[in-house]
């Protein structure tokens, strides 16, 4: 993937600036230009020439990009289509942008279904190893979500934590006895009563007392079939992706682990398979939660906002200085976005802000929709304190973030994030299948307000 030292015939590769072309192509011998004009490269975004020497051998890659913002992807698909060998970023770039680059390179490399046997080129960028606790992550959240569901159940969910747990001298704990469950996470416990697979709550913590708290929650869906109100066959196909928002926490605490961050850092996953049987929960049912509020189910698919009620409910008794939790929660912001925006919930304007900024900064886009107070009379139940799904398709993103926050205490920031955690279409360094969103932003947050 990366050498550490530029090779002795190692071949440039140069990135041009699709607005910049002319003025290259006008400064290149007449050969080059034949060439140029042959293959009807224009630079335009990962776009790909490979220019000959007076004897037919590769002398050197030309690249083209569209701009400094999309810089990242610009080697995105680059590397499956050069032939094997060694190659260095030509040009007088800033840290950042050949971190930018690297990053791209190396996730444009990625494949779930390992080849042993593949062999691929390799780079030499100054800046590569900044970049490899980054590739390290992503890699993680894109092969957890990728994982078939038969291979990725809670108990297995718990050892990818407890693998991380290790590498990094963390501590792992976890809850898995059905009866602790029931008394202790009753919501987590209702979800998943009906699988083989037992629901659990999953612990890893890491660093200081001393430091800030961090909490980050995960939804570990491990599948969900929708309960009793099945899904449709469509909509079902990739739903082992429904523990995303867990591989995403996963993610982003190897990187806060990975940078040493100086926090202590908890993490908290409520794994479950949302499975159908003479056990499962039923809509009009009314189940307790950790917190002591009770809810009515409306819908048995609104089965990821049961789970993580629990979760919140414990990171806040911990009393941490933030709780951010990933969820592939809902359809609706999805509606609202399309796939590859992942919108994000905040109760603290200041953090929203920083948010903001950190994903502009590490170019990665968020998008923050309001807490909108008006909408929570749509959960009020008749039986319960709350019902889990206001029964109409209206705000659903909205109004299932209202539903997480009463179980937030007053006092504590907190961030909710709502990703689709899936590709639905190959993209340079983006390939189909599972994905990591917003990791780079909220870690950029993080390393920027905790030094």
């Amino acid at each position: 993937m990366f050498q550490t030292s530029l090779q002795k015939h190692s071949i440039p590769i140069q990135v041009l600036f699709q607005n910049n072309f002319q003025d290259w192509y006008s400064q290149q011998s007449e050969q080059t230009q034949r060439w140029v004009d042959t293959t009807g490269f224009t630079a335009s975004a990962s776009s790909l020439c490979m220019l000959p020497d007076r004897h037919g051998n590769l002398s050197e890659v030309l690249v083209g990009a569209t701009g400094s913002s999309e810089l990242r992807w610009a080697l995105g698909d680059i590397g499956r289509q050069l032939p094997m060998g060694s190659y260095h970023l030509e040009g007088d770039w800033t840290d950042q942008q050949q971190e930018d680059i690297a990053l791209g390179w190396a996730l444009g490399l990625y494949c779930f279904k390992d080849d042993e046997s593949a062999k691929y080129p390799m780079l030499y960028v100054k800046q590569a190893g900044h970049v490899l606790p980054q590739v390290d992550a992503i890699t993680l959240v894109r092969d957890l979500i990728n994982t078939p569901a038969n291979r990725m159940m809670p108990e297995h969910l718990s050892q990818a934590t407890q693998t991380i747990a290790q590498q990094f001298q963390a501590t792992f704990s976890e809850v898995s006895d059905r009866e602790q469950m029931r008394v202790e996470y009753p919501a987590i416990h209702a979800v998943g009563r009906a699988s083989e697979h037992d629901p659990r709550m999953i612990r890893l913590h890491w660093g200081e007392e001393e430091h800030p708290h961090i909490v980050l929650v995960g939804k570990g869906i491990c599948f969900d079939t929708g309960g009793l109100d099945i899904k449709g066959s469509k909509f079902m196909r990739n739903m082992k992706k429904d523990m995303g928002g867990a591989a995403h926490v996963l993610g982003l605490a190897m990187l806060v682990m990975s940078y040493r961050l100086p926090v202590q850092l908890t993490v908290l996953i409520a794994a479950a398979d949302n499975a159908i049987s003479g056990d499962a929960f039923r809509p009009g049912d009314v189940i307790g939660t950790r917190s002591g509020k009770t809810i009515e189910i409306d819908n048995t698919d609104a089965e990821g906002r049961l789970v993580l009620c629990d979760a919140l409910t414990e990171a806040c008794a911990l009393e941490p200085d933030l709780v951010m939790d990933f969820a592939t929660l809902t359809g609706a912001a999805r509606v609202a976005l399309g796939t590859e925006v992942p919108v994000f919930f905040t109760n603290n304007d200041g953090l929203a802000s920083q948010l903001n900024a950190a994903g502009y900064s590490s170019h990665e886009l968020i998008w923050q929709l309001p807490l909108y107070q008006d909408y929570f009379s749509k959960l009020s139940s008749n039986v319960a304190d709350l019902v889990n799904s206001p029964g109409e398709s209206y705000g659903g993103a909205i109004t299932a973030a209202l539903f997480l926050e009463a179980f937030i205490s007053d006092d504590v920031p907190w961030v909710h994030f709502d990703v689709m955690a899936w590709n639905l279409r190959n993209r340079p360094g983006r390939a189909i299948g599972g994905e990591a969103m917003g990791l780079l932003a909220a870690f950029e947050y993080l390393r920027n307000t905790y030094r």
